[in-house]
This record gives C-alpha cells, sequence and structure tokens, in this order.
C-alpha cells in the first residue's frame, strides 16, 4: 500500500489516526421511510495536497474531508472553522424500515396487552427479541485486505439491529427485564441513540418510556423517540448531570432505571456479551483482536466479558486483544490507558468541546471504563485517540471499497486497529472490529 512513499509521508498520513466522527440521528417512525437529507450547499469536490503525492487513493481518501488549506474543522482546533461541514453521508445513526419485522408485530399485541400474564407478556417480547435484536453480520473486507496488507480482517455490523446501533441489544434486554418484574416506566438518559432504542423497545413491551436529553442539546432522533411514545424531558448540563437526574426520578417514583452504571450493570454486559457469541458462531473460535469504539466503555467490556466465558468453557483457545478507540483526548478510558492510570480517571469536564462527529465518543465521566480498561489491560490489548477527519474518512472508505454505509464515529475502534497495523505490522490471524452503528444513504 506505501510502495513509493517515504517515511516522512506514511508518519504524517497516519499521524492524523492518533488525534476522532457523528451522532444526531435521522428521524424514522416505525413504518415509515425515513426521508433523504438534503444536499448540502457549497461542498463541491475539494482537491487536497494528498491529491499530489503519490498516496492509495483509499488512504487518500480517507483523509480529505475538512483539510482545507490546512485547517480542520474538528470542534476545538485552533483553527477550525465556523461549525461542522454536514454531508448528506455523514449524518448519524439510521432506524431499518419498517423497524421491526410486520410479521413480528402480532406478537406486540400480547406484549403490550397489561391484561395477559406477565409469564406470557415477557415469552411474546423474548419471541421478538430472537426474531429482531443480534445475529448481526460479520463480513471479511477483502478490499481493505488488499490495500492494508492485513489478511483475515472483519467488520462486525452492528447497524443491522432495528434502530440502527449496537444500542438495541441492551436496552430490549432492559426492557424484558423491566417487564418480568413488573415495572410499568422505564427511566435513562441519552444524546440520541440509546434513547432510540429504549423507546422503541418499551412501545414494543407496552412500557412507558421516561428519556433524559441535556439542555439544549439537539438530535435528530429527538422526533424518532418521540414518534415511538417516549416522553422526553430536557434536563442537564450535560450527559453526565442528565444521568443523573433520571437515576434519582427511577429513585424517586419507583421507575426501572436502565441508565449504565447501575445495578443492572451485569445484565447490560452481558447483553453485549452475545457480540462475542455471535463472533465466535462465524470463526469457530477467538479472533485475534477485537477493536471496539468507546464511550462508557459498556459495549468493549461486555465482549471481553463473552469472549472470556467461552475461553473458560473451553471453546476458544485464546482471549482476544481489547483495542479501543475514541475521540482525541475525550475520551476517560483511551487517557487512562496511554497515561498508564491503574483505574479509569474522569477528565476535566471543562475541556470536552462537542463536534457533530465525535458526539457518540465523547464523555468526561465513563461509567464502566474502569471495566473496560481492565479488560484492556488483561487481554493484552491497546487503545488510540483519532480524529474527526479520519473518522469521517474512514466510513467513506468502507462505503467506497466494500459498500458499507457506516456511522463515521463508529470507526473508531477499526481506526485504532489500523494505525497500530501500519505502525507495527500485525501477524497473519484473524481481526475484528465492531462497527457499532448504521449510516443514512
Amino acid at each position: 500500500m506505501f510502495a513509493g512513499l517515504d517515511r516522512t509521508w506514511k508518519g504524517r498520513i497516519f499521524a492524523e489516526m492518533s488525534r476522532p466522527y457523528l451522532d444526531s440521528a435521522a428521524p424514522a417512525a416505525l413504518f415509515l421511510q425515513p426521508k433523504a437529507n438534503p444536499s448540502p450547499k457549497g461542498l463541491g469536490a475539494v482537491r487536497t495536497r494528498h491529491d499530489r503525492v503519490g498516496i492509495s487513493p483509499l488512504i487518500a481518501r480517507a483523509y480529505d474531508p475538512d483539510d482545507r488549506n490546512g485547517k480542520s474543522a474538528e470542534s476545538g482546533s485552533p483553527d477550525a472553522g465556523s461549525g461542522p461541514v454536514w454531508d448528506p453521508l455523514l449524518d448519524g445513526a439510521t432506524s431499518q424500515s419498517p423497524v421491526i419485522d410486520p410479521d413480528v408485530q402480532i406478537l406486540t399485541r400480547t406484549v403490550a396487552d397489561g391484561r395477559r400474564p406477565t409469564p406470557e407478556r415477557v415469552l411474546a417480547f423474548r419471541d421478538i427479541i430472537d426474531s429482531e435484536i443480534g445475529d448481526t453480520a460479520l463480513t471479511r473486507v477483502r478490499n481493505i485486505e488488499r490495500e492494508l496488507n492485513l489478511r483475515n480482517l472483519y467488520l462486525k455490523f452492528e447497524g443491522g439491529n432495528p434502530t440502527g446501533t449496537q444500542k438495541d441489544r441492551v436496552a430490549f434486554a432492559q426492557a424484558q427485564d423491566a417487564l418480568r418484574r413488573g415495572y410499568d416506566t422505564v427511566t435513562l438518559a441519552s444524546c440520541g441513540n440509546y434513547g432510540a432504542a429504549m423507546a422503541l423497545s418499551c412501545r414494543l413491551a407496552g412500557l412507558r418510556c421516561l428519556v433524559f436529553i441535556p439542555e439544549g442539546y439537539t438530535t435528530r432522533r429527538v422526533a424518532e423517540i418521540s414518534d415511538y411514545g417516549a416522553e422526553i424531558r430536557f434536563q442537564g448540563q450535560d450527559y453526565e448531570a442528565a444521568c443523573d437526574l433520571s437515576r434519582a426520578t427511577a429513585r424517586d417514583r419507583d421507575y426501572y432505571d436502565a441508565n449504565p452504571g447501575g445495578s443492572n450493570t451485569a445484565l447490560q454486559l452481558e447483553a453485549y456479551a452475545q457480540i462475542a457469541y455471535e463472533i465466535y458462531a462465524e470463526l469457530r473460535d477467538a479472533p485475534a483482536a477485537v477493536a471496539v469504539p468507546v464511550s462508557n466503555g459498556t459495549t468493549l467490556a461486555g465482549i471481553h466479558l463473552g469472549f472470556t466465558s467461552l475461553y473458560r468453557r473451553c471453546r476458544t483457545s485464546r482471549i482476544p486483544k481489547m483495542v479501543a478507540g475514541s475521540t482525541y483526548r475525550k475520551n476517560p478510558i483511551v487517557e487512562s490507558w496511554i497515561k498508564g492510570y491503574p483505574e479509569c480517571r474522569d477528565l476535566d469536564p471543562t475541556s470536552i468541546r462537542e463536534s457533530a462527529v465525535n458526539e457518540p465518543l465523547i464523555n468526561w465521566h465513563s461509567t464502566d471504563g474502569s471495566d473496560a480498561l481492565r479488560a484492556i489491560r488483561e487481554s493484552g490489548g491497546w487503545a488510540a485517540y483519532t480524529s474527526d477527519r479520519a473518522l469521517r474518512g474512514a466510513a467513506k472508505m468502507l462505503r467506497d471499497t466494500d459498500g458499507l454505509w457506516v456511522l463515521p464515529a463508529s470507526t473508531a475502534g477499526f481506526l485504532a486497529l489500523i494505525e497500530h497495523h501500519v505502525g507495527e505490522p500485525l501477524p497473519g490471524d484473524r481481526y475484528v472490529a465492531v462497527i457499532t452503528g448504521k449510516q443514512l444513504r
């Protein structure tokens, strides 16, 4: 891939990977096709410095987007422009259409009927989960393998879940738990994707859903959350404050608390452990490494839990190295790994600046960060930052080379894996990157 490139250019290109891409999701009602976003004005093709050297076209595309006259549109950079550059390809996770298979809809009548016995409702909801959640595609990306000279690279695409992200796994598991335990209301805090997943699962389970969204926060998924029948409260200065308010409401009103880090942590981790079981079912052993985007760290910790369980049951010959990727200097897990902290340490809340690209990844406090950090270390894995520019470019690269339409922020783990391979070639083996969100076409 780098034939003819001197070390200076190679280092300059992949230095961008060490520096974070997008949430705001598109609204979609249960059986409505989401509207396409209008084409932005004034975003013609831009020729960059990469066009003038002998760089692989694929890699050049990964570093094009906002590099105009050497200026970055990444939030917080000294030379940032007046605002994010919107692109119809980079516009948030999106739901399936229709969200739930029409053939499964008959089950929702049983689940939502409060007159029926609870065991009957729970079993019907279990059937919905089995039919609609998980079993997402594991795809070998041969074209990218050729570019990177890295054989047996697989992407686990979580965009096949109903609302377009891995959040459906934990949302439906908690809705089932709330139903089984006799709750009538579920509460949580969200900036978009998790709120949409929880709102849909509660609608299908016949439960009331109360979603706290930080004050002044705008996301395209608000309309979708509302369409699913959830009640929205814009309260809290940031996501962490909204979580605190949701937890307090759950305590005071005896609602089911679906926020991360509470008494349901084991249930949440087990929901994400299913990703590990599905990878094993396809590969029949653990891969050498599994790369995951991290925010709270729950997904990575859950996948590690799943592979640990498989190894202890002698189903696999090893536990894969866990690789974490996140937005540049805005995630406590990656920061703590880089600085060698024994536990995951919070960041300064005032240092966190959100962009249209990095929102799904930023956190000053990672709720399950210590579990994720421990998983990375115990497995011999690593963590790395990446930039908005690289995330945006990676999404376009996956679209152009292998036809995958992915949420840019969901490529953070993929980029952390690639960066390591470029700096220190990985041995011949099998590698998996989890892509956590679907992008609107």
